[in-house]
């Protein structure tokens, strides 16, 4: 009970802190809500942004991984987003930040419905942006869910769980718009940044030293693999490589690149994070391998391996203290959430005409309406989802996403894009996600071991079910899906007319 109290006082400051947003928000308009009045300055800017991409994914998530999977998810994820991320960031966010400053867009859509003059392809690539970023959303509800289940000891089920942080986002979302939400984020990634060092220091104590601990895990042979890369094959470690990708194409890093009141505020960014990613992945991923070492942990534990430590190792009050910590970073779903309202309202409500209609006042109310429907499906899926939090991000949000930039890249940098490349790469995208989520309901899951073939041509296994998910060629789905989503782009491209020449002259001048 002495750590659920600190939870709920950590959710009651946060609701408190949307509130407060919405008390001195600085106008009444769409672009006030929904992107802060493009006036975040940098330290805002930077931890709001590095908050809304570390999500329960990296930190139940890692850990969970890391204790089925050993060190090596430290490489899988951390070491490759480090590079890939910050290049993304330096020339791609700033490229976002540039256009809509110029030509006032307000979503990632817009800018491809004037750089390729579409207008229902541009409603196409919405809609499966939308159905992507929904498990991105349920990542939040499960992770909510998850953590206060486990810090309360069972007191709070993970129903209730799951339903207390969909409605404390839900609030401040609805409240506090873009600049609560940034705000949140801001004291979320510190208060986790802060206690995380804590955490380690304070479990590597109550197990007696990470040494021993270590020590332990190398002289059982069955646990001696986990210090080493030995569980994931090659080809499938080297696919992981591909969904930092997604960073770019993700709704809410694009709109969130949009809010930033100077281009400079992204230098600071891309400096600093990698330090922010060492600082929380390492020790997320750390503790998960410990905790092999930790008889009382059923192997079954997965996302709430990093509490079940809190609780054994860490006084009560202290793991309400940490508990908060966790909870700061599991709930980085309020910008998925806002993003997705943004889009809805721009991208549909407004391009149709409602806005001309019904005035700018009932854009921003169709908007905080759209977050209450989408907490509200979001928590009615997690409560039935089956697969874990890694899992579900790998497969489906990260996947999809990465596959998706492309269109980003290509209606960024290259002059030869069109609108019929666009459209042939998102089609390509939702069908795939839909493949694989068909065959993951129709092929039952193999033991943990070898992947177990579906399609095999010449001796080859082109599509394989694992215990996690699906495997093509050995990888993860994402390369695959990726590579033919560029080729598409490229060749449709090539064999399509082009924008007008005064489009292409705004976008890419002499």
């Amino acid at each position: 009970m002495i750590a659920t109290v600190f939870v709920a006082f950590y959710l009651a400051v946060v609701l408190y802190i949307g509130i407060f947003a919405f008390r001195h928000k600085r106008g009444k308009g769409a672009e006030d809500f929904f992107l802060a009045g493009r006036s975040l300055g940098g330290f805002v800017f930077l931890f709001s942004l590095f908050g809304t991409h570390m999500t329960a994914f990296a930190i139940l998530g890692s850990s969970g991984h890391a204790f089925q999977n050993g060190i090596v998810t430290y490489g899988l994820m951390a070491s490759s987003s480090a590079l890939i991320v910050p290049v993304l960031l330096l020339y791609g966010g700033t490229r976002i930040w540039a256009l809509g400053k110029k030509f006032g867009f307000m979503t990632p859509v817009q800018i491809f419905r004037d750089r390729w003059e579409c207008g229902h392809i541009g409603t196409v690539i919405f809609v499966v942006k939308a159905v992507l970023l929904v498990p991105y959303i349920i990542i939040g509800v499960m992770g909510g869910g998850t953590a206060l289940q486990a810090i309360s000891g069972g007191f709070v089920p993970y129903w209730l769980g799951g339903a207390i942080v969909a409605v404390v986002v839900m609030s401040y979302v609805f409240f506090g718009g873009m600049r609560g939400t940034a705000w949140v984020n801001t004291f979320q990634t510190l208060l986790f940044l802060s206690f995380g060092a804590i955490a380690v220091l304070v479990i590597g104590y109550g197990m007696g030293g990470f040494g021993p601990a270590m020590e332990r895990l190398l002289a059982d042979p069955s646990t001696a693999p986990l210090l080493s890369r030995e569980r994931i094959p090659p080809l499938f470690f080297f696919s992981y490589t591909f969904i930092p990708l997604s960073a770019i194409a993700f709704p809410h890093i694009g709109i969130f690149c949009l809010t930033a009141n100077k281009a400079s505020q992204f230098r600071r960014t891309v400096i600093l994070y990698p330090v922010c990613l060492l600082v929380i992945w390492l020790p997320c991923v750390y503790l998960g391998v410990a905790a092999n070492a930790v008889p009382e942990i059923p192997k079954t534990a997965r996302d709430a391996v990093l509490l079940n430590l809190l609780n054994l190792h860490s006084p009560e009050w202290l793991a309400g203290i940490l508990g908060a910590g966790i909870m700061a970073a599991v709930m980085a779903s309020d910008s998925q959430i806002l993003a997705l309202s943004t889009m809805f309202t721009e991208d549909v409500f407004a391009y149709y005409g409602h806005k001309d209609r019904f005035g700018p006042a009932a854009q921003v109310y169709t908007g905080r309406a759209f977050v209450i429907v989408v907490t509200a499906v979001a928590y009615l899926v997690a409560l039935k989802a089956p697969a874990s939090i890694f899992e579900l991000a790998s497969q489906f949000a990260f996947s999809g996403f990465s596959a998706l930039t492309p269109l980003i890249l290509g209606a960024l940098f290259w002059r030869g894009s069109t609108k019929w490349g666009a459209l042939a790469s998102t089609l390509w995208v939702a069908f795939a996600i839909a493949g694989i989520a068909w065959l993951q309901a129709v092929v039952p899951a193999p033991p943990p071991g070898p992947p177990a073939p579906v399609w095999v041509v010449g001796g080859t296994a082109i599509i394989s079910r694992t215990a996690t998910g699906t495997a093509i060629f050995g990888m993860l789905p994402v390369a695959a899906m990726t590579v033919v989503s560029a080729l598409l782009m490229i060749a449709v491209s090539m064999a399509t007319p082009k924008p007008s020449p005064a489009t292409i002259r705004r976008y890419f001048p002499v």
